[in-house]
């Protein structure tokens, strides 16, 4: 199969600088047909790149800068390709002979200028891959983006997940089309110099934070409820929330309660902000709360965190995230609950995050926020199943079964109500862990797959500070997480009081 990528010259990208693409591990070739632009963009575009490249970026190029063409790559290819991707804004090409026409859309609209309107008007599209031989729709999905620096990484991003849904549809895999809400189109839409000039000084207040705060600094917030929980009341009502303690230097995350052995803990991600990697801690809870103190139960070379936790018979076992480290791997419980050994390694060769396992109809469904290496990090679910949890794992025939940052990274453990399937998932609209929903499972096999989204929960009142993150509950102890502002000294601490400094805002980075 040979692969053409139409694309306009006067607007060449460095991310359009490829020769195959990867497709089920396999490099497929690539060929680049240059086409005239059929608009023109926004004045001084590349200048604007290219002072985003010397402030955000830190003097890389990203794959929107400019690429300087040489002659040979304009001439015409000898080898007629299978398939057409056209990323211009202009008409079918009518002298194709290609099996397959693919075209992007961008809020419906084909063309880079589509691209950049909707992320002027401060979103990032949903993206569309129609295939124009019959104007079928073939992919849909929505990007995330925690990496997408300013206008310039806004449209890498999109571009990179663009080619992500391509790879997937030339797979052969059959696709899920989601319903998705379209970004709101009365929002008021800045023009480039001051769309990046806004990044900048946003870039520069966000630097300037950083010295000031630890940023994210996430918290659990923990509570005993008697009655219905948030899954019964799809809202954070209820007893109020208490806050597990943390020294400042160091945050918790990700809290997963198990009661094991006739004791109760909590798992959760433990970072220290001057190392910048977490390990895997846990605390005890008794009647009345927290016992004693917080002790590292599981630690690593690489970054851990999400220390998911799944009983089979008389064993114990936690999965946490390592997708620093290209695997899922799975820990035994030789000593509760300090003590766990690496047991077997479950996938390897690919970011998956915050792996959830649950059961359904006879077998194992495995759940992650996938990544190929480019994009946004909570878009993309990965689905995998298997006999008995500790494998052998096959992917799900539509991997990835969902590209939607509102509702794809799991945030919790998998919840049965009245005999219907429930997941927290984390809400990424308004940025990596803003927001928290609840979706039913209304479908779920090795070949399909399909949710609703029933609630959606934001920080306010019932959860000071901001954002929300996970939910579990543990018997009657329920846990979540969220973030609030940490200043790095304790003097500058001391001058205001806790709920202050939970009421206001800080950035946070993925």
């Amino acid at each position: 199969m040979i692969i053409e990528f139409r694309c306009e010259r006067e607007y060449a990208r460095r991310w359009m600088r490829r020769e195959t693409l990867m497709i089920d591990g396999r490099d497929v070739p690539v060929q680049i047909a240059w086409a005239i632009a059929a608009e023109p963009r926004p004045a001084g575009l590349d200048a604007l790149f290219e002072l985003e490249r010397m402030v955000l970026h830190k003097g890389k190029p990203s794959g929107a800068n400019k690429l300087n063409i040489i002659p040979e790559q304009t001439q015409a290819h000898d080898q007629t390709a299978d398939v057409i991707v056209d990323f211009t804004g202009g008409a079918r090409d009518p002298n194709s002979a290609a099996s397959l026409y693919l075209r992007p859309l961008f809020n419906g609209v084909a063309g880079e200028n589509a691209a950049l309107a909707a992320i002027l008007a401060g979103d990032l599209p949903v993206i569309d891959i129609v295939n124009e031989v019959d104007g079928s729709l073939l992919d849909r999905g929505h990007p995330s983006g925690e990496i997408a620096a300013g206008l310039s990484g806004a449209l890498e991003t999109v571009m990179a997940r663009t080619l992500t849904m391509v790879a997937a549809i030339l797979s052969g895999r059959p696709r899920i089309l989601p319903q998705l809400a379209r970004p709101a189109g009365d929002a008021p839409r800045r023009g480039p110099v001051g769309y990046v000039t806004r990044g900048l000084a946003v870039s520069i207040a966000k630097e300037i934070y950083r010295l000031c705060c630890y940023a994210p600094h996430w918290h659990v917030g923990w509570r005993f409820n008697e009655g219905a929980g948030v899954w019964q009341t799809g809202d954070l009502s209820g007893p109020e929330w208490n806050i597990l303690a943390d020294p400042g230097h160091r945050f918790y995350a990700d809290p997963f309660p198990v009661t094991w052995q006739g004791r109760t803990f909590v798992f959760f991600e433990d970072l220290d902000h001057r190392v910048g990697k977490g390990i895997i801690s846990a605390i005890e809870f008794g009647d009345n709360g927290p016992v004693g103190e917080v002790m590292p139960v599981l630690e690593e070379p690489w970054h851990l965190s999400y220390p998911f936790l799944i009983e089979d018979g008389d064993a114990l076992w936690m999965i946490p995230e390592s997708s620093t480290n290209g695997d899922v791997a799975l820990y035994k419980c030789v000593r509760f609950p300090d003590r766990w050994e690496r047991h077997a390694t479950l996938l390897s060769g690919l970011e998956l995050a915050d792996v959830t396992i649950t059961r359904h109809n006879g077998l194992h469904y495995l759940f992650g926020a996938w990544r190929d290496g480019t994009g946004g990090y909570s878009d993309a679910l990965a689905i995998y199943y298997a006999e008995h949890f500790h494998g052998p794992w096959l992917p799900h025939a539509s991997n990835p079964v969902l590209i939607d940052r509102a509702s794809t990274r799991p945030a919790g453990n998998f919840v049965t109500l009245n005999g219907r399937l429930w997941r927290p998932i984390q809400n990424c609209t308004d940025g990596y862990g803003a927001g928290l929903a609840l979706a039913e499972v209304v479908e779920l096999s090795p070949t399909a797959f399909k949710q609703v989204v029933r609630h959606s929960l934001k920080p306010g009142p019932l959860w000071p500070g901001r954002k929300l993150h996970t939910l579990n509950r543990c018997g009657r102890l329920e846990v979540i997480d969220g973030s609030r502002v940490q200043p790095k000294t304790r003097a500058f601490t001391s001058r205001f009081p806790s709920s202050a400094l939970s009421a206001r805002t800080s950035p946070h980075t993925a």
